[in-house]
């Protein structure tokens, strides 16, 4: 945790002293006709700005506060704290001495504003953080094989079944996989930039290698009481060591101001990808989704679910035409004592498709459903690194035959997290 936040969490615990004088404030506040709530509001909303890392929006949210209402001593102490982050050394000291003066702080705060000064406001520096895994792991269904042996029977308009070759069968094979990501903040209001790698080498199946490379910018923003998230991605995906895809896209989250029970929290999600396919014609397609996101959290678990409906634009005729589909997300994060964590996810998703796949030889309209399990179990060995097990199994059923599988995936990674 940065410096800067500490001295907030504890500022807020430190604050409780204070609270008589501050019920007082909004007393007087509501006999000279001034609006407490308001400016109540104001000041969640500027903690909420300090927690997502947006430091020039909470200062100014703050000053709101002080304007509102002058004697919120949790406010002044929190925007000289935020002023002192921001390297504004003397109105950092200006704010600190209105404090002492004007709310005769008890000794802790006393103690937290001389501990401030004597560290000194630097200047804004950028943090960042890195993580890189290393594993190995044994996949059931490398290539996707599908899950019948043979084609025809009255499908695909045959009359006569045929078996399968081995390269459409399920492929059994272990693999190492590296992966390795960097978060950096581009700005003091909570704007920031990633980059993520993963590559995968089989050891017998070496055309289905697998690397990928993405790169991303994210900014959060308040638009009156909504937080806004944009999010900005470019990929690069290659297979079998030949570059294979590059995907674009454009996503935007927002967080309406309702208050639901069991302190549950709602985002809404709009995105939109653009998949251009390297190696293959008539694939390339832009896909919009549109989800609505739950979630609640406690000391030890999280709990969220997703709901959302897609619709997948083919560039040209690729086969099946255009797509629509729904998807649905649950997943559960629970801490136990030890340091172990696992995390359980569950995922199906839906397409069908406006035209049949293949006319005179496919003459099917292909339907989709995936529904995938995933379990995770991390334990710390230091606070640096982390052993992980994790538990795959896809679940891929459609109308059309050969597109069916299954896919099972078992793997274990060394986690190093820095810095």
């Amino acid at each position: 945790m940065r410096r800067s936040h500490r001295r907030l969490a504890r500022s807020t615990l430190l604050l409780l002293p204070l609270l008589p004088l501050l019920l007082a404030g909004y007393a007087r506040a509501e006999q000279d006709g001034a609006a407490p709530v308001d400016t109540q509001q104001l000041y969640r909303e500027a903690l909420q700005s300090i927690a997502e890392g947006r430091k020039d929006d909470a200062s100014a949210t703050l000053q709101q506060v002080i304007a509102n209402e002058p004697l919120h001593a949790g406010a002044w102490l929190d925007l000289a704290l935020m002023q002192c982050g921001l390297g504004h050394q003397a109105e950092a000291e200006r704010l600190f001495a209105i404090i002492e003066e004007r709310f005769a702080p008890p000794p802790g705060i006393l103690q937290l504003i001389a501990e401030t000064r004597r560290g000194g406001c630097d200047s804004w520096t950028p943090q960042s953080q890195f993580n890189v895994s290393v594993g190995r792991g044994i996949d059931q269904n490398v290539n996707q094989g599908a899950s019948r042996s043979s084609y025809g029977g009255g499908q695909l308009g045959l009359d006569t079944e045929f078996e399968l070759t081995p390269e459409f069968q399920p492929q059994h094979d272990q693999y190492s996989v590296l992966s390795a990501d960097y978060l950096r903040d581009l700005s003091p209001n909570g704007s920031i930039g990633y980059v993520q790698y993963q590559g995968r080498r089989n050891d017998r199946l070496r055309q289905y290698d697998s690397a990928s490379l993405f790169a991303g910018v994210e900014t959060p923003w308040r638009f009156s009481n909504w937080s806004l998230h944009a999010n900005g991605l470019l990929g690069f995906i290659s297979l079998g060591g030949r570059y294979y895809q590059r995907q674009y896209q454009g996503q935007l989250r927002a967080g309406p101001p309702l208050t639901l029970p069991f302190r549950v929290q709602m985002n809404v999600q709009a995105s939109l990808t653009r998949v251009e396919y390297i190696t293959l014609s008539n694939f390339d397609a832009t896909t919009g989704e549109l989800r609505a996101q739950f979630s609640r959290r406690s000391d030890s678990s999280a709990l969220s679910a997703s709901v959302g409906v897609l619709d997948d634009r083919a560039a040209a005729a690729r086969p099946g035409g255009n797509r629509h589909g729904l998807s649905a997300s649950l997943q559960w994060r629970h801490r136990y004592g030890g340091g172990l964590t696992a995390d359980f996810g569950y995922t199906w998703q839906s397409w069908y498709s406006a035209n049949p796949y293949a006319p005179g030889i496919v003459d099917q309209v292909r339907s989709q459903i995936n529904r995938g399990l995933r379990a995770t179990f991390s334990y710390p060995i230091n606070k640096h690194q982390n052993l992980v097990l994790e538990a795959r199994q896809v679940r891929n059923q459609e109308n059309i035959s050969i597109f069916q599988y299954n896919g099972r995936q078992l793997q274990m990674s060394w986690q190093w997290q820095g810095p």
